[in-house]
C-alpha cells in the first residue's frame, strides 16, 4: 500500500484527556482529504483477582454515554513515559482501594483505532491488599466482586460495552480460565 501523507495538523482544541486536531491528508489516489484526530497519552488499566478468583469491578457515571457502566479500574498517565505499570497500580488503588506486590502484563489495545490514539495497557492484580480508595473530586466510584462467567454473560449480552474491559475480559478467561 502506498503510504498516506499528513499535510498539515491543526490543533483545534487542548483538553484535560484529550487533544482534538484537523488534519489535512493526501491519500494514495491523490486526494487531499480532511481527517479529524483526537490525541491521548495513554492509559492502563488492572483485571483485580480476589484469592476466590472474583475479579473487583468498578461502577461509575460516564458522561459520554450518559449512564453507569461496570468497567475494570483504569485512568490515563500521568506522562507520556509513564510506564503503564505504574499507571495501573496507582489507578487500582485510587479507584478499587486495594494494592498488589506485583502486576503481570495481560495486552495492550487501541480502543478507537479510526481516529484516536489512546493506548491502554491492561495488567492482572493478584494477592490483592487492603488500602482505600483515593477518588478523584468528581468521581463516585462503587465496587463489587464478580465471577468471570457473570462478566462474560454480561459482555455477551451486550450489556458490557467499554472496549477496554470487554478486551481484559475476554483475554483474562481465555488465558486464566480455560
Amino acid at each position: 500500500m502506498k503510504p498516506v501523507e499528513r499535510l498539515k495538523r491543526e490543533l483545534a482544541y487542548h483538553g484535560v484527556v484529550i487533544d482534538v486536531y484537523a488534519d489535512t491528508v493526501r491519500v494514495p489516489n491523490g486526494t487531499v482529504a480532511k481527517w479529524d484526530f483526537i490525541g491521548h497519552i495513554g492509559a492502563a488499566a488492572v483485571v483485580p483477582v480476589l484469592p476466590d478468583g472474583r475479579i473487583l469491578m468498578v461502577k461509575q457515571y460516564r458522561n459520554a454515554l450518559d449512564r453507569f457502566t461496570l468497567e475494570l479500574p483504569a485512568g490515563k498517565l500521568d506522562a507520556a513515559d509513564e510506564p503503564m505499570e505504574v499507571c495501573a497500580a496507582r489507578e487500582l488503588e485510587e479507584e478499587a482501594g486495594y494494592r498488589c506486590d506485583a502486576l503481570e502484563y495481560l495486552l495492550t489495545i487501541n480502543t478507537t483505532v479510526a481516529f484516536c490514539n489512546e493506548k491502554i495497557g491492561i495488567f492482572v492484580a493478584r494477592n490483592l491488599i487492603p488500602s482505600h480508595q483515593h477518588l478523584d473530586e468528581d468521581e463516585d466510584i462503587e465496587i463489587s466482586a464478580w465471577k468471570i462467567e457473570d462478566l462474560l454473560e454480561k459482555i455477551y449480552a451486550g450489556e458490557m460495552t467499554d472496549a477496554k474491559t470487554v478486551a481484559a475480559l475476554l483475554a483474562y478467561y481465555k488465558k486464566y480460565c480455560l
